[in-house]
C-alpha cells in the first residue's frame, strides 16, 4: 500500500468521525455503519445499505411511489398512468426525467402528462373505487388511442383499504381486456423507492406478462433478438444504446421502459437475450424471465469507451461469430472519435477528483467514462443501493475510496468540504448547495437538461459537459465558505 492511500484511509477516518460527532449518540451508532473506505480484497464496500433512514436526519430518497410510477411504469408511452390519491404526488412526479419518447402527446403518447384522481377528504372516508372506475371511463373517452392504463396507488389508498384490483380487472373487462394494471406501490411501503421498483416489476409480471401469452401470435422471432431492460431514455440514451447493438447484428425487439410501449412489454419474453441496464430496478423482472421463459440476461454499461467495448463484446459472447465480428467492426469504427474527445479532453480534465452521490446505478457505472477522461474518483455512494450494489461497485473503485449510503445533507456537505473535489455529481436536491460552495457540478439523474451519454456518441457529449463544468471561469468569481 503507497503512503498516499495510507494518508487517504486515515483522512477518511478522521473526517467520518468528524462527520458523526454532530449527532446524538444512538444516531451515531446508525449511520457509522453507513460511512466507510473501501479496502481492496473486501467482497463489498463495508457499509451498510437498505436500511430504514434515520427519522429527522434529511435523507434524499424518494419512496416507493417514486420508484413505480417516476422510473419504471411511468416512462411507458402508450399507456396512461393514473396517480390515485390526493393531487400533490402526482404534481411532484410530472417533473418527469427527460424520459424521451417518439409519438404524439395526448394522442398516442401519454409520458408528459399527469392524471390524477386528485383524492379529497371525502374519498378518504368513503373510498375511492367508484371514482376510479369513473376516470377509467374518462379516459376510455377521451383519449381512446391509449393501449393501457396503470393505477399508481399512493399512500391513502393502502391506508384506506381500496380494493383496486377488483377495479382493475372489472373495468378490464368492459373494455374488451385492454390491459389495466392496479400497481400497490403506497409511497410508505418499503425503505426507498428501491422497493417501488420492485413492486412495479412484480406488477408486470402478474398483469402484463401472465395475460399475454396469446397475444401478438404473429410476432416474427429471430435468433438475434434482444430487450434493452431498465434503460429509460434520459437525454436518449436507449436510443445510443440501441444503435449500437443494432449496428453490431442484433435485432431490439423491446426497450423498457424509455420510449417503450406495452407491445414491447408483452413481447419481451421472446427475446433470447435481455441486456440490462438499471440492476437495481429491473434485476427482478430479469429474474423472472430468466426462470420462467430460460432467457439469460447480462448487465453492460456504456459509459465510456472502456466499458462499452468491454460490454459489447459480453453481449457478443451470448451469440455466434457474426454478432462477435459485428461488436468487433462496432468497436473499429468508432475508435478514431474515441481518440479524437480524449485528445481534446484529457489533458484539460487529467487528475481531476469527483465525488458522486447518485442513485440507479450510476454511482458505479460512471466512473469508468471519468477514468478514460484521466479523472479520479475519491468517493461515491447509493441513494438506495442494496448490499449486491455495493459488491458490484468494489469492481469499480479504487483503494481509499470514501463510501457513503443514505448520505444526508450535513454528511455530505462535510465531505465535500474537506475533501474538495474538482467536481460533484449528484441529484437536483444537491445541485444548487454545492454551486453556491463554488464547488463545479454536474447533476447527474437526468444530465442537467443534456445528453446523452450513452454510447460513443455520448461519450463526446459527457466529456463536454465535464470540461464546461470544472473549468468554467465562472468559478473564478466565486468564493467557496471554507475559503
Amino acid at each position: 500500500m503507497s503512503l498516499a492511500i495510507e494518508k487517504t484511509k486515515a483522512r477518511n477516518k478522521e473526517l467520518i468521525d468528524e462527520v458523526l460527532t454532530a449527532y446524538p449518540e444512538k444516531t451515531v451508532k446508525k449511520r457509522a455503519k453507513h460511512l466507510a473506505t473501501f479496502e481492496d480484497g473486501n467482497p463489498d464496500c463495508s457499509v451498510k445499505s437498505n436500511i430504514k433512514s434515520v427519522p429527522g436526519v434529511m435523507t434524499i430518497r424518494g419512496c416507493a411511489y417514486a420508484g413505480s410510477k417516476g422510473v419504471v411504469w411511468g416512462p411507458i408511452k402508450d399507456m396512461i398512468h393514473i396517480s390515485h390519491g390526493p393531487v400533490g404526488c402526482g404534481q411532484y412526479s410530472w417533473g418527469a426525467r427527460r424520459n424521451y419518447y417518439i409519438g404524439t402527446t395526448g394522442i398516442d403518447t401519454f409520458v408528459t402528462m399527469q392524471f390524477t384522481s386528485d383524492f379529497q377528504e371525502k374519498d378518504i372516508v368513503f373510498g375511492g373505487d367508484k371514482k376510479l372506475a369513473k376516470i377509467i371511463d374518462e379516459i376510455e373517452a377521451l383519449f381512446p388511442l391509449n393501449k393501457g392504463i396503470s393505477i399508481q396507488s399512493e399512500c391513502p389508498i393502502g391506508l384506506i383499504g381500496d380494493d383496486i384490483e377488483a377495479v382493475s380487472r372489472k373495468k378490464s373487462k368492459e373494455y374488451d381486456g385492454k390491459t389495466i394494471v392496479p400497481v400497490r406501490c403506497e409511497g410508505f411501503r418499503g425503505v426507498s423507492q428501491s422497493l417501488g421498483h420492485h413492486i412495479a416489476n412484480d406488477s408486470i409480471r402478474d398483469w402484463v406478462f401472465d395475460k399475454a401469452e396469446d397475444k401478438h401470435k404473429e410476432f416474427q422471432s429471430t435468433a438475434y433478438d434482444v430487450a434493452i431492460i431498465g434503460d429509460y431514455n434520459i437525454g436518449g440514451d436507449a436510443w445510443a444504446s440501441r444503435i449500437l447493438l443494432e449496428e453490431m447484428g442484433l435485432r431490439v425487439i423491446a426497450q423498457w421502459s424509455g420510449d417503450g410501449s406495452i407491445a414491447e412489454l408483452e413481447n419481451s419474453p421472446k427475446a433470447k437475450l435481455n441486456v440490462l441496464h438499471c440492476y437495481r430496478s429491473m434485476n427482478y423482472i430479469s429474474r423472472h424471465m430468466e426462470e420462467k421463459y430460460g432467457i439469460p440476461w447480462v448487465e453492460y454499461n456504456f459509459f465510456g469507451p472502456s466499458k462499452i467495448e468491454e460490454s459489447l463484446r459480453k453481449i457478443a459472447s451470448h451469440f455466434d461469430d457474426k454478432i462477435k465480428e459485428g461488436a468487433e467492426r462496432v468497436i473499429a469504427k468508432y475508435r478514431a472519435i474515441v481518440d479524437a474527445v480524449i485528445a481534446k479532453y484529457k489533458p484539460r480534465l487529467q487528475g481531476k477528483t469527483v465525488m458522486l452521490y447518485v442513485g440507479g446505478l450510476r454511482p458505479r457505472h460512471v466512473i469508468g467514462a471519468y477514468e478514460d477522461l484521466g479523472m479520479e474518483i475519491v468517493g461515491t455512494g447509493y441513494e438506495f443501493g442494496h448490499n449486491d450494489d455495493y459488491q458490484r461497485t468494489t469492481h469499480y473503485v479504487k483503494d481509499g475510496t470514501l463510501i457513503y449510503d443514505d448520505v444526508n445533507g450535513h454528511e455530505f456537505e462535510k465531505f465535500v468540504e474537506k475533501i474538495q473535489p474538482d467536481l460533484v455529481g449528484a441529484g437536483i436536491k444537491e445541485k444548487y448547495v454545492f454551486q453556491k460552495m463554488g464547488v463545479p457540478f454536474r447533476q447527474m439523474h437526468s444530465w442537467d437538461y443534456s445528453g446523452p451519454y450513452h454510447g460513443y456518441d455520448g461519450f463526446a457529449i459527457f466529456a463536454r459537459d465535464m470540461d464546461m463544468a470544472i473549468n468554467n471561469p465562472v468559478w473564478g468569481m466565486t468564493k467557496a465558505p471554507w475559503k
